[in-house]
């Protein structure tokens, strides 16, 4: 069972284009932390390359002065995809649930989301961004999932509506 496992994860990697692979060498100075701070909020998150070289999200939610999330996001160049992309993404989690967040264009007010949960232990996150929905500060919009021909922003977040530390390692992101 290993084996087939292993050779899945190796045909998964073989087969897609990098977004970003973290290392103890990588360049994360596009990537930046949006907490609740900018509507008043209390919540802290860091991101930083930890000892091992994977990207480490963390920090603490507050709900205070109706606060609740914290955000990291990458800008990068623009990737052309197809309508049957997904990305991938390589990461361990607290045992929370995140969203993973996109946007075809970096001036566009919404973003396209969706929710994962992490166990605990490493895992592979696939999303078909065809299945990503709008959203614009936790409104749901009345347009269509995503169907773009790009994305310029992509972004982890975590507000769960109560007060928790967090932490997200993440090793790889993908585009298949």
């Amino acid at each position: 069972m290993k084996l087939l496992a292993t050779i899945l994860t190796l045909f998964t990697i073989m087969s897609t284009t990098p977004i970003f692979t973290f290392s103890k060498n990588a360049n994360i100075s596009n990537w930046r932390i949006v907490d609740d701070i900018v509507m008043g909020g209390k919540s802290n998150g860091t991101f930083s390359l930890n000892n091992d070289g994977y990207g480490e999200f963390s920090g603490k939610i507050s709900l205070e002065n109706n606060g609740g999330f914290s955000s990291v996001r990458y800008n990068m160049k623009t990737i052309a995809i197809k309508a049957t992309s997904k990305i991938i993404v390589k990461l361990k989690g607290d045992g929370k649930t995140y969203q993973l967040r996109i946007k075809a264009n970096t001036n566009d007010r919404h973003s396209y989301i969706k929710p994962f949960t992490t166990t605990g232990e490493w895992q592979i996150i696939s999303i078909d961004l065809n299945a990503m929905y709008p959203t614009f500060r936790g409104k749901t919009l009345d347009i269509p999932n995503f169907d773009k021909p790009s994305i310029e922003e992509l972004a982890f977040l975590i507000g769960n509506k109560k007060e928790e530390h967090f932490k997200l390692l993440i090793e790889s992101i993908n585009l298949q």
